[in-house]
């Protein structure tokens, strides 16, 4: 009696380590974390001077007809 509640008790453990219900939650707030650090790093990049001239010479170059 005892060793079939034992076992039992291991099934159900092991059942609850295999539900990976949240797990989808969690990757969602690794990728959104990881998108707004990129986000952020971007933001800091595109601030410079020398990036900026960068950009605004391209755009002008790109709608300059000729």
């Amino acid at each position: 009696m005892r060793t079939r509640a034992v076992r039992s008790n291991s099934i159900r453990a092991l059942l609850r380590l295999r539900d990976d219900r949240g797990a989808a939650t969690a990757e969602y707030i690794v990728a959104t974390m990881a998108a707004v650090g990129f986000a952020g790093l971007l933001i800091v990049i595109l601030r410079g001077d020398e990036v900026r001239g960068i950009l605004t010479e391209l755009v002008r170059s790109a709608l300059t007809v000729g």
